[in-house]
């Protein structure tokens, strides 16, 4: 349904191009910034571990400082996403943008001057996360702001490949920058993307029918008004979370694929160096496989009009599947021939999650939904390498990827099946005065 105030002449709705979003002025110069940013970011990363490792030459410690940087995450996430629905949305990505672009410039001067130790590098790096607490989840907001809503799954679709691209850039970027002009350079590189960034953000525009939360300082609501500040708070964000049926679904499918799948940087290092008797070069091209299916997946997901969580979990059990046959392979080819459509699955669901999670929630709430999720997320990232670790050790490489996909097949299964069952009775609820129970079962069901 058009938004109120647009026409349906006024876009061709009926599209489903995986570019539709990049047809909006403001979408176009959003997604140059992020290309730029993502390829700064990435330059800085890979020089980090590098410097961490010229400083103290201990591997251990540059998985602390990529530990310290992430920690924010898990405990200030919430927070971050209540400061995203208070404050107005561009100004945020600004600051935000700058703040980072200040850390950067300070860590290339400290380099330039040879006065970079290790505990000022996990001072920055743990200054930098707190403050991606905010950026993060404003960034994303601030992006689906400048398309009408039919076309976000397309704006995050178009999202994903400026990362893939800004990573390739970025990493390659980071050998040159340093072989020329030393470590320092990149950090100030990557200062000046976030500069960038934060020059580009007042002039960009929402296009017609997209949400005015942008034009509108980032509080306005149009079914309700500003929200008054007691509504605001981190208590009523994970209240809303929980009480949620659709996002609480998406969390526990989300939650099953990150523990017993997706993690085939571990799983099928381990399947390919062992039971297949391959070596490096082989993983290498199971990996460049899989960064190929990425892409065409972040292709097709972009071409999504209306996910839902059913899409995600059909997505998700089909990946299951697919795992369970990856695990079965009997040899390298039949295995290359597995990855391909596994990574597509997976990327097609990632987008679908990602639009019904920006999506659902009002939009006086969406910055403390992706607050909460962000917390849920960095748990299973420090969880599930472990947990997928201990299966294999326990069922080996072969007989982790096939009990974990059936789990995840099966439980989703069964969750489909349940909600389909429920479906019939939940429509039979007798409509009261706006009564919400009805409309909230039949939205979790879709």
């Amino acid at each position: 349904m058009p938004t109120p105030g647009t026409t349906s002449a006024a876009r061709p709705s009926a599209s489903r191009s995986p570019w539709r979003s990049l047809r909006h002025r403001g979408m176009r110069w959003w997604s140059v910034a992020n290309l730029v940013s993502n390829a700064g970011t990435w330059m800085q990363l890979t020089v980090q571990n590098l410097l961490v490792l010229q400083i103290t030459g201990s591997a251990a410690a540059t998985g602390l400082s990529m530990s310290v940087q992430a920690a924010p995450a898990l405990f200030v996430s919430m927070l971050g996403g209540a400061a995203v629905d208070r404050w107005p949305r561009k100004l945020t990505v600004a600051v935000s943008q700058a703040l980072l672009g200040a850390i950067a410039f300070t860590t290339a001067l400290l380099v330039a001057l040879d006065r970079i130790d290790m505990t000022s590098l996990l001072v920055l790096a743990g200054v930098t996360g707190v403050i991606a607490t905010v950026d993060g989840p404003a960034c994303a907001l601030l992006g689906n702001d400048l398309v009408p809503v039919e076309d976000v799954p397309s704006a995050i679709g178009v999202g994903a490949l400026v990362h893939s691209a800004g990573r390739l850039a970025g990493t390659g970027l980071a050998g040159v920058t340093v072989g020329f002009l030393g470590t320092g350079a990149a950090y100030a590189a990557n200062g000046l993307s976030f500069l960038f960034v934060a020059a580009v953000v007042p002039f960009l525009r929402p296009a017609p029918g997209a949400v005015r939360e942008a034009a509108a300082a980032g509080r306005a609501v149009p079914d309700r008004g500003v929200p008054d500040k007691a509504e605001m708070g981190i208590r009523q964000g994970l209240a809303f979370f929980v009480r949620r049926p659709r996002l609480v679904a998406l969390a526990a499918v989300t939650g099953l694929s990150s523990v017993f799948g997706r993690n085939y940087g571990l799983t099928l290092a381990v399947l390919v160096t062992g039971p297949l008797a391959g070596g490096a070069g082989a993983f290498g091209t199971v990996s460049t496989v899989l960064a190929v299916g990425g892409i065409l997946g972040a292709v097709l997901g972009a071409r999504l009009r209306s996910p839902s969580v059913r899409t995600v979990g059909a997505l998700a059990a089909a990946g299951g599947l697919l795992q369970v046959a990856a695990g079965l392979s009997p040899s390298l080819a039949v295995l290359l021939v597995l990855v391909l459509p596994m990574a597509v699955v997976e990327s097609v669901s990632d987008t679908a999650g990602t639009a019904v999670l920006q999506t659902d929630p009002p939009a006086h709430m969406r910055g403390r939904v992706l607050g909460v999720w962000s917390s849920i997320g960095t748990v299973w990232g420090l969880g599930g390498p472990p947990a997928l670790g201990l299966l294999m050790e326990w069922a080996g490489a072969r007989g982790a990827l096939v009990a974990g996909g059936l789990l995840i097949a099966g439980a989703i299964g069964a969750g489909l099946l349940r909600r389909g069952v429920a479906l019939p009775t939940a429509l039979k609820l007798p409509a009261k005065d706006g009564d919400v129970a009805g409309r909230e079962a039949l939205g979790t069901a879709a």
